[in-house]
């Protein structure tokens, strides 16, 4: 609601041509806030807000935007605005556009970095995209061991303008890491405390190398709540930090990836509106076309058994109960493995205890489910064996799923899949194959069919 009264404030006061007014209300607001405010806006409106803007306030406001609105900004950048910009974005930030923007705007960019600046872009730009090179930046603060905390406070002021975060300090010799400090820990100190005295040593330090999966980087700051982490080449040289804002997009990036593929949907980076009608499709296509056709199987299945269901037709009725409550439990205990997977709660080598868990519960809810279904079609049908039959293909159809569902996404992790594979539609259509072969089997043996 806040955003919608701002987009709406923005617009009126852009179209009244209250410039003057519109920059006071920008520069009262939060630089998140003005970003999404400005997705709403046209080309031309956004060219004319963002100008209106503080120098100070634009970078941090243009690092919050859209890829595509970032686009559209560079390429009408006059020389001396993009200059000013690229001046004020932190290293991190420089790189996440320039990964997203169309090469002929990236070649605009670089233009206009300073030659020292371009050279750290550059090797950023080389680490593989899924390693702490890519996320990290190479603006931190490092100390040296015998500074005094005075001496470390003026560095501070000194060089703080110009680093991401100031929070954590890198004790360095001859750019090797030997421990680090906190800002607290300065703040508190006498002036005439060495830093070797306050640091934590290099033997306590968590660390990451350039090419550490980010996946992992972002585990680190989960467990250990880091608001910034150290990177070191093969050398173990300090070569940057990656900070808990960069952890946080990599957090979101894995959870909406996990999500996409549970759905059985290829990822994609784009947002839903920004991705077209005909990727979208192309997204969804290949995964439903194979459990369309592993669905076949299922209809084999039911083929098989032609003679059963001609000769009772009321075991039909029962068909679409016994799959979705089979393959319900089944996604529901991989639903729960996977969770534990990505948050490192469950190992491979877990499986048997895993496996034994779910047996356990999958009795406990086949009992349950069971009874409650014989009891209803008992009364209902008024027929106690196909209630026993029916019952007891409900039981073992849980049992099944159960052990299914929890199995398959520690195999997939054991051999390299991303276990979010083995999620909901592809747990289903393997269950629903497995059920009916049970029912059927079942009342043929129960009925002699």
């Amino acid at each position: 609601m806040y955003t919608e009264m701002k987009v709406e404030q923005i617009i009126s006061l852009l179209e009244d041509h209250k410039y003057k007014e519109l920059r006071s209300s920008l520069e009262a607001m939060n630089e998140v806030d003005i970003a999404v405010c400005f997705e709403e806006l046209k080309d031309k409106e956004l060219a004319i807000a963002f100008r209106l803007i503080h120098k100070d306030l634009a970078a941090e406001v243009f690092a919050n935007m859209n890829e595509q609105q970032q686009g559209h900004l560079v390429s009408i950048f006059s020389e001396q605005e993009l200059r000013e910009l690229l001046e004020d974005l932190y290293v991190d930030d420089t790189v996440d556009m320039l990964e997203d923007l169309p090469a002929n705007l990236v070649t605009r960019v670089l233009e206009y970095v300073p030659p020292s600046k371009r050279e750290i872009l550059n090797q950023i730009l080389k680490y593989p995209d899924d390693s702490a090179g890519s996320l990290m930046t190479t603006e931190y603060v490092s100390l040296r061991l015998h500074m005094t905390v005075q001496e470390a406070m003026t560095r501070i002021k000194r060089q703080g303008i110009h680093s991401e975060t100031i929070y954590t300090l890198y004790v360095t010799n001859r750019r090797k890491l030997i421990g680090i400090v906190s800002a607290k820990d300065l703040m508190i100190a006498d002036d005439d405390v060495a830093i070797k005295d306050l640091m934590e040593t290099e033997h306590e330090i968590i660390s990451v190398t350039t090419h550490t999966d980010k996946e992992h980087v972002a585990e680190l700051f989960s467990k250990y709540d880091l608001l910034a982490l150290p990177v070191l080449d093969v050398d173990g040289f300090l070569v940057g930090i990656v900070t808990v804002d960069d952890a946080m997009d990599v957090i979101i990036e894995e959870a909406t990836e996990d999500i996409e593929r549970m759905a059985a949907i290829n990822p994609s980076e784009k947002a839903y509106f920004e991705t077209s009608v005909l990727e979208h499709a192309k997204n969804r296509v290949p995964w439903l076309l194979v459990l369309m056709l592993a669905a076949t199987i299922t209809g084999g299945i039911i083929a098989r058994f032609e003679h059963a269901l001609a000769t009772m037709v009321v075991l039909a009725t029962f068909l679409p109960m016994l799959m979705n409550t089979g393959g319900n439990g089944g996604s529901q205990s991989s639903a729960l493995i996977i969770r534990g997977l990505a948050l490192g709660e469950v190992e491979f080598r877990d499986f048997f205890r895993v496996w034994f868990k779910e047996i356990r519960v999958a009795l406990l809810v086949g009992i349950v489910l069971a009874i409650a279904n014989g009891i209803r079609i008992a009364i209902m049908n008024h027929d106690v064996k196909l209630a026993i039959v029916v019952g007891l293909s409900l039981f073992c159809t849980l049992l099944l799923s159960k052990s299914i569902g929890c199995m398959l996404p520690l195999i997939a992790k054991k051999i390299g899949m991303d276990p979010a594979l083995m999620s909901a539609p592809f747990i289903t259509t393997i269950v629903d194959a497995c059920s009916v072969l049970i029912f059927f089997s079942i009342a043929s043996a129960m009925f002699g069919l």
